[in-house]
């Protein structure tokens, strides 16, 4: 399915923290210039200023530089066509448009979306996800954000047994066993065990 003629051009320059974000009309006109963080809160501000273009998110494709990731679900999941666009095909369009040869991220945001804007006949968006595909993703995010908190919880408690009970430490060759964990949770102090011992 190729993109039909829309009244605003995204294009989105990727980066590792913040992204680079450019908004054309259909006569190439630069409406927005704005970055994003790499995050929910910078996500949603993405939406909300999409969201003031128009009120049919069809009518604003977006292109970035990627096929997958947390931005372009959003970006799908509200509604709006993403267009993965491959780096080297900007990387000539930019060389032979772009006659300083100068690069930024904000002016590559701007080459992307003059790319999707003259060439979006000739490109495809990337397919919504179904019903059970956004269920089945948000289940295996959750088990990711679950897994990252509990790999931040471990490392925690080892720098606070290393801090003040090096000894507990050194008994269990994983913390996280539920041995380590019970007998913690016994004697979550030097002082508990060593007054559990004299009683005993």
């Amino acid at each position: 399915m190729s993109l039909p003629e829309s009244s605003f051009y995204v294009g989105v320059d990727w980066a590792a923290e913040t992204h680079a974000v450019c908004v054309l009309d259909a006569a190439g006109k630069i409406q927005a210039e704005f970055t994003i963080a790499h995050t929910a809160d910078g996500f949603a501000d993405l939406l909300r200023r999409l969201g003031r273009l128009t009120d049919d998110p069809m009518d604003v494709p977006v292109a970035i530089e990627r096929p997958d990731g947390r931005l372009v679900d959003a970006l799908l999941e509200a509604g709006y066509p993403v267009v993965p666009v491959s780096p080297n095909a900007i990387k000539t369009w930019r060389d032979g448009e772009v006659l300083s040869g100068a690069k930024s991220d904000a002016g590559d945001a701007a080459v992307i979306a003059e790319y999707l804007r003259l060439r979006a006949h000739r490109l495809r968006p990337a397919t919504p996800f179904t019903v059970e595909t956004k269920a089945l993703r948000t289940v295996v995010r959750t088990r990711d954000d679950i897994v990252e908190m509990r790999v931040a919880a471990t490392n925690q408690l080892a720098a606070l047994l290393d801090a003040h009970w090096p000894g507990a430490r050194a008994i269990f060759a994983d913390i996280e066993s539920p041995i380590a964990l019970e007998f913690l949770t016994r004697y979550p102090t030097a002082a508990h065990h060593s007054g559990s011992a004299r009683n005993g």
